[in-house]
Order: C-alpha cells, then sequence, then structure tokens
C-alpha cells in the first residue's frame, strides 16, 4: 500500500527530509496505530495516505490504484473535528450526503441511523458550540461515516480530549470499527492508547521519520491494561519511543533548531 514513499520539505535554503524509504502494507479491515515522538513524521505519512500531501518519491496504492488526491475511499478524522459551526449535528453529518445530491428521504434516513448508532440523536439539533469535546467528535466520526469510505484515517482524533473521554471515545471507536468493518489507521502519541486500539503498532523513528519497527498486538479484545502481557508490550513500545526520542534531544543539543519545523501543505507540524 505504501511503497517506498518518501517526503522532502524546503525550509528556507535548506531542506527537511520528513519520510524516508517507508514501506507498509495495511489489510483490509485491519486496525493499525502510527506511534513515534513529534517530528517524526506520522501525520506526513497520514497526509500522503489521505491524498493531501503527495509524497515527493514512492507513491501510495489504495484498492489498487495510485493515490494522487483525496477521494470518497477515505475518510479523515481530525483532532480538531472540522465540524461547520453554523450547521446543526444532523446537518453536520448530512453535509457530504447532500454533496452527492443524494434524494433528501435517503440523507434523511442514513443521518438518523448514525446519530442512532452513535448516541446523539437528542444532539440532532444542536450546535458545535454546545456540544463536549467528545460528542464533538463522535459528530466528526458520523460525518465520515455517513459517506462509508472503506477506509478511515485518524489524526490523534482524541489527542485534546480528558482521559476518562479518551477511554470511552476509545471503546465506542472498536465498537464502530467491529460494527462497520472499516479499516482504520490511526496517529497517536500515546503508547497505551496505541495498544490498547491496534492489531499492529507501526513505530516511526525521528526524522527522516522511518519504519523503526511493527510490533503485533496478539491480545483479545476488550483488552485489559493491567495484564502482564499488556503491561509488557507497553514497556517494548515505550523503550522503542524513548530511543528516538533521546536521539532528537541529542540532536537538539548539537544543533539547536530556528523555527526550522518542517509543515505540509495543510499547515501542520509534521
Amino acid at each position: 500500500m505504501v511503497e517506498n514513499v518518501g517526503k522532502v520539505f524546503s525550509s528556507g535554503d535548506k531542506e527537511v527530509v520528513a519520510l524516508k524509504g517507508i514501506n507498509l502494507t495495511i489489510f483490509n479491515g485491519e486496525f493499525v496505530t502510527i506511534l513515534g515522538p513529534s517530528g517524526c513524521g506520522k501525520s506526513t505519512l497520514l497526509n500522503a495516505i489521505a491524498g493531501f500531501s503527495l509524497p515527493t518519491s514512492g507513491r501510495v496504492v489504495a484498492n489498487g490504484v495510485e493515490v494522487t488526491m483525496p477521494g470518497p475511499d477515505r475518510g479523515m478524522v481530525f483532532q480538531e473535528y472540522a465540524l461547520f459551526p453554523w450547521m446543526t449535528v444532523a446537518e453536520n453529518i448530512a453535509f457530504g450526503l447532500e454533496i452527492k445530491k443524494l434524494p433528501k428521504q435517503a440523507i434523511r434516513e442514513k443521518v438518523d441511523t448514525l446519530l442512532a448508532k452513535l448516541q446523539l440523536l437528542e444532539f440532532r439539533d444542536r450546535f458545535p458550540k454546545d456540544l463536549s469535546g467528545g460528542m464533538k467528535q463522535r459528530v466528526a466520526i458520523a460525518r465520515v461515516l455517513a459517506l462509508d469510505p472503506p477506509m478511515m484515517l485518524m489524526d490523534e482524533p482524541f489527542g485534546a480530549l480528558d482521559a476518562l473521554t479518551r477511554r470511552t471515545m476509545q471503546d465506542e471507536l472498536l465498537r464502530i470499527w467491529l460494527e462497520f468493518k472499516k479499516t482504520i489507521i490511526f496517529v497517536t502519541h500515546g503508547i497505551e492508547e496505541s495498544i490498547y486500539l491496534a492489531d499492529r503498532v507501526v513505530v516511526m523513528t525521528y526524522r527522516p521519520g522511518t519504519i523503526k519497527q511493527i510490533v503485533p498486538v496478539e491480545l483479545s479484545r476488550p483488552r485489559d491494561v493491567s495484564l502482564p502481557r499488556f503491561i509488557s508490550l507497553q514497556k517494548e513500545l515505550t523503550s522503542l519511543v524513548m530511543e528516538e526520542q533521546l536521539r532528537f534531544r541529542n540532536e537538539e543539543i548539537r544543533e539547536p533548531r530556528k523555527d526550522v519545523s518542517a509543515r505540509d501543505e495543510s499547515g501542520q507540524v509534521t
């Protein structure tokens, strides 16, 4: 799916190699988390898969077709929710269906079904400003599910939530994943979160971002974070990530940065 992908950004008079030689195959229906320190290119890789930012070298292939732009087969869920503040919950969920010019009755039925499945029925006429962070993220997920893409791409979607709400949303996402049978690629900084959710955890190196190791999570669901095997995986992943974090700090000491953070076409720090 991801074939020898590289990404280079220009920053002033220098180039920043954000990704180098990324090769990754993700199977239909799989839940994969991408883990690594800040600046390792997690979001850059996800944006390449989404088609928001094309790789400098290599290619991304989805369902046998090379990715050259965003497409309806890949739905994106952002940390910032990206909801339209002037639309109600129901209108936000219906937006993509209206763009596709589906019949009004079909849109109504689809929206009602998703409102029920994501426990949003009583909030259908509320505006985003009246919702909690967790509720906003439910709406963002429902809006993607309305278009029924086979693949969902999620860029730290629970990063802004408190610990209790985050766990609730993790469980909700797993329920949605099992029910709707989606392929999910999920970017996270959270080591525990990556194990709790994923079939496999892809650990990335600090810049240039490469795949350091792919760790399978062979634990039955629902997962108990107190089990010895869970704790053992947590220690293993912590060690892998901290090696990269230490390398980043050592480079900072040798050569202090002057705001050379590479940003992709959407303005997001890679």
